[in-house]
């Protein structure tokens, strides 16, 4: 059985981390539209540079290894005040897809921080293969859907790419969660009085 383990991300490896995630996202594009996706954010890519690279500056960033190879990566912002986290990336090369290789790669996620009381993540609508692995394999709860009517109000981009996109491709993002912890809905226990 492989060994799934999360590195962090050397500077050197930047480059290639970009290109790496540019390349699985638009697999998974392409996998889901073919050639006539439109869901690009620039120069033919679902996801720019300038959008991974703000990632992994606000974020940590890790490799994802299968028996020490490089099979894929991860951006998490971490809040160690409120603990309530977030997954920002997660790709994992398409040549591997489907083996559990992103699974394993959350599952050393909560391991790793195990104090987090809320994971957040959001993906595209048209992202079916995403939605799966968060809600059926990761445990993880849509929350909130993001469109035109309902704009992700941290987003001060999320106006300007709605507006853009014709009706038919503003498909929208749904937000995620996943609960680890949670203080008990009674403070005090219930006891009967006789």
């Amino acid at each position: 059985m492989a060994v799934i383990t999360l590195t962090r991300l050397a500077e050197d490896d930047r480059n290639q981390f970009i290109l790496d995630n540019q390349r699985a996202f638009k697999f998974g594009a392409m996998e889901e539209f073919g050639e006539r996706d439109s869901h690009f954010e620039e120069d033919g890519e679902i996801i720019s540079r300038k959008t991974i690279e703000n990632s992994i500056d606000g974020g940590v960033a890790y490799r994802i290894r299968e028996d020490g190879r490089i099979v894929g990566g991860l951006v998490l912002k971490i809040d160690e005040e409120t603990q309530h986290n977030e997954l920002e990336l997660l790709f994992v090369n398409p040549e591997v897809h489907s083996r559990g290789i992103g699974y394993a790669a959350w599952q050393e996620v909560e391991r790793l921080y195990p104090n987090t009381k809320v994971w957040e993540t959001c993906t595209p609508c048209f992202e079916t293969r995403n939605i799966h692995f968060y809600v059926n394999k990761c445990g993880f709860h849509i929350v909130e859907f993001f469109n035109s009517r309902h704009p992700d109000p941290r987003d001060p981009e999320t106006d300007d790419e709605f507006d853009d996109m014709p009706e038919e491709e503003n498909n929208g993002m749904f937000r995620f969660e996943k609960r680890m912890r949670e203080a008990s809905a009674f403070p005090y226990s219930l006891q009967r009085s006789t």
